[in-house]
């Protein structure tokens, strides 16, 4: 699997398709075969003259390009570093008395939302009742 769509070495013909395969992490027989009969159904020519554009425009893969096999495959790829930094550093050891902490001034918070909630569905309640606007 790659990062990004380049033309891969193992291709066939520029390799353009075998890029696209392992960009996508498809099979790269199957994937040949749907743009072989894409071609033949569109005239062969305008399919022909998009993959020699393809073949002139894609970079060819590097190393950088490619995603080892023992990194996850998911949506934190494509998240930027810088990103994937700040929200490992939101996931690190916390101790039972700085979650007890955290847990109560979450508690005092819900308790203050609730309060001032009910509050205003008061007031409301007695300016129908009275018929004030």
């Amino acid at each position: 699997m790659t990062k990004r769509w380049t033309r891969s070495p193992r291709g066939e013909v520029f390799g353009v398709v075998a890029g696209f395969a392992e960009w996508r992490d498809l099979p790269v027989k199957e994937t040949r075969l749907i743009v072989f009969l894409i071609m033949i159904f569109t005239s062969i020519f305008p399919g022909l003259i998009i993959y020699l554009l393809l073949a002139l425009i894609l970079p060819m893969q590097t190393e950088d390009d490619v995603i080892s096999s023992y990194e996850p495959r998911s949506f934190s790829q494509r998240k930027s570093r810088k990103k994937a930094d700040v929200e490992d550093a939101v996931f690190e050891e916390k101790s039972t008395e700085d979650l007890k902490r955290e847990y109560e001034e979450l508690k005092r918070k819900v308790e203050e939302m609730e309060s001032d909630m009910f509050d205003k569905e008061k007031d409301w309640d007695e300016r129908f009742n009275n018929g004030d606007k």
